[in-house]
C-alpha cells in the first residue's frame, strides 16, 4: 500500500496495535480515524493526536457496522484503507465448553469479513486502496489456552487469501499484519508488561519499516513471528505446537 496521502479507518484504535499504527500513519501525513466501542477512550486519543478522528463503532454488530460505513463513507468520500485491528483475547477451558466462542469469533472473523463488504464497493473507485486485515502467528501454531481466538485468527489468513485473490485485477491491495505477542492490554497488564512479548514500539517500528520498503508485501511479517509463521514448512511441526504450548502452560503456573 502506499503509505502517505490515504483516508484509513482503523478499527481497535483506541489502544494496543490499532492505536500505535493510527499514530504511525497519522504521522506520515494521512487522514486517519479510529474507530472502537468506547467512546471516552477514543477521545482520549484523538484529543493526544490533532488532526485524528473518531467513529464509535461496534464491530461486531451488523447494524451498527452498516450505519457507522456508511456515514462514513459520505463524511470521508476519499476513504480508501482499513486496518481491521479490533479484536479479542480469552482463556477458554475447552472441557467446559468454549464459553467465548460468539463474541470472539463476532469481534475477529465476522466483523472485518462484514465491513470489508461495506467498504469495498467504495474502495474501488478510488485511484488506490488498501485492506490490512489483522491475523496473528497464534493462526499457524495455536496457542491451546485460547482456542477461539487462534481459530479465528486461521479463519482471517485463509479470508485475506481469498480476498486477495478475489481483488487481484482492481486497485485494492491486501495485506495480513501478523503480529507476534506484544506488549498490549490484549489479555490484560500480564501481557502488557510481560518482558517475553514484544515491546510494542519496536514492533510498529519494524511494521512501519515494511509498509515503506516493501509496498507489495502480502504479508506483513516481523522477524519475531517467522518461527510460528513457518513452523509447518521448516519441519516438526507437531513438535513444535506441543513444545510452545507446554512453554506456555509452565509460565502460567502459580498464577
Amino acid at each position: 500500500m502506499e503509505t502517505t496521502g490515504n483516508t484509513i479507518l482503523v478499527t481497535g484504535g483506541g489502544s494496543g496495535i490499532g492505536r500505535a499504527l493510527a499514530e504511525a500513519f497519522l504521522g506520515l501525513g494521512n487522514q486517519v480515524i479510529i474507530a472502537g466501542r468506547r467512546e471516552s477512550v477514543l477521545k482520549q486519543v484523538v484529543d493526544a493526536n490533532p488532526g485524528m478522528a473518531y467513529a464509535v463503532l461496534d464491530t461486531s454488530d451488523a447494524d451498527d457496522s452498516k450505519r457507522v460505513a456508511e456515514r462514513l463513507i459520505v463524511d470521508y468520500p476519499k476513504l480508501n484503507v482499513v486496518i481491521h485491528s479490533a479484536g479479542i483475547m480469552r482463556g477458554e477451558s475447552l472441557q467446559s465448553g468454549a464459553t467465548e466462542l460468539e463474541v470472539t469469533v463476532a469481534t475477529n472473523l465476522v466483523g472485518p469479513i462484514r465491513l470489508d463488504g461495506l467498504l469495498v464497493p467504495h474502495f474501488l473507485k478510488q485511484p488506490h486502496a488498501a485492506v490490512v486485515t489483522v491475523s496473528s502467528g497464534l493462526a499457524f501454531v495455536p496457542l491451546a489456552l485460547t482456542p477461539s481466538y487462534c481459530a479465528t485468527k486461521a479463519a482471517v489468513h485463509s479470508y485475506s487469501q481469498s480476498l486477495r485473490y478475489q481483488l487481484k485485477d482492481t486497485a485494492i491491495k491486501v495485506h495480513e499484519l501478523v503480529p507476534p505477542y506484544v506488549q498490549t492490554e490484549l489479555m490484560g497488564d500480564r501481557q502488557l508488561n510481560d518482558p517475553h512479548a514484544m515491546p510494542l514500539r519496536d514492533f510498529i517500528e519494524e511494521v512501519m519499516n515494511i509498509f515503506q520498503n516493501s509496498p507489495d508485501a502480502e504479508e506483513i511479517l516481523v522477524e519475531r513471528v517467522k518461527p510460528l509463521r513457518f513452523a509447518e514448512a521448516n519441519g516438526g511441526y507437531a513438535e513444535f505446537v506441543r513444545h510452545f504450548n507446554d512453554q506456555m502452560v509452565a509460565a502460567r503456573v502459580g498464577e
